[in-house]
């Protein structure tokens, strides 16, 4: 990865103050866009828990609690077949997402991440029936604090951290293999140790995503192509986002409270 300063340097024909100037734009559309794409999936996983758990018994389907009943759409997300697809749907979308923007034009792209904003919120909206709603925001807002120093780290720091990336990659694989494995195993020890590795690998790709979201914007100042910097603002929004919401997930097994 190349050095800050060196590549500020090395742009030639463009005024310094340009870039940094675009730079800021640049990051400031992609918390933007990751920040809209947060609100987006706590309405849905808000909205769809609460059409999927209901506190009156008469047409309920199954009992889940005292004073917990699920309706016939929470038996269906939630105790069917279909909950497995409930459960990949987001990662089939960030896959397909990935593969197929090139062909997108970053209006397109923007729109496609909201809706898969949209699922993610589907996915995760059994957070409501497994944690007090207290401790889903005091986690939330845990999440936000240290996303927010890890990121700012990432954006400041002078340090190369680009050689964390195939590290931390792996360590995503790993955890995704170890996590299916372990929903047919439902090992307390198993689970606590994702969490934890969990934690520390997507705090570590929080600073490493922020670095390399900064160095590709300054490595195309010159050319400053408005459909590629539109693009490259939402897929930055989408690195970040997974990272804050899968540090969220995991931090939630620590710090949340069970119903």
């Amino acid at each position: 990865m190349a050095d800050y300063n060196t590549i500020r340097a090395g742009a030639a024909g463009v005024r310094t103050a340009q870039i940094d100037e675009g730079l800021r734009a640049h990051m400031n559309k992609v918390y933007g866009t990751m920040s809209v794409g947060m609100l987006i999936t706590a309405l849905a996983a808000w909205a769809i828990s609460g059409l999927a758990v209901t506190s009156d018994p008469s047409g309920a389907v199954a009992q889940i609690g005292a004073d917990k009943y699920l309706t016939g759409l929470g038996q269906a997300l939630y105790a069917s077949p279909l909950k497995w697809l409930v459960m990949f749907a987001p990662l089939l979308f960030v896959f397909g997402f990935s593969a197929g923007i090139n062909k997108m034009s970053a209006a397109t792209a923007q729109v496609v991440f909201y809706a898969f904003a949209a699922v993610m919120g589907l996915s995760i909206s059994s957070i409501f029936l497994v944690f007090t709603g207290m401790s889903i925001v005091q986690t939330f807002l845990v999440t936000a604090i240290a996303f927010a120093g890890l990121s700012l780290w990432g954006y400041t720091t002078k340090k190369d951290i680009s050689g964390w990336g195939s590290f931390l990659i792996m360590g995503v694989i790993g955890l995704v293999v170890a996590s299916i494995v372990n929903i047919f195993l439902a090992s307390p020890a198993i689970m606590f140790a994702v969490s934890a590795l969990g934690v520390l690998i997507f705090a570590g790709l929080t600073a490493y995503d922020t670095q390399r979201i900064k160095t590709d914007y300054l490595q195309h100042a010159q050319s400053m192509d408005s459909e590629w910097l539109g693009k490259s603002a939402i897929m930055g929004a989408l690195s970040l986002y997974l990272d804050f919401i899968n540090l969220f997930m995991f931090l939630l097994q620590f710090l949340g409270n069970r119903e």
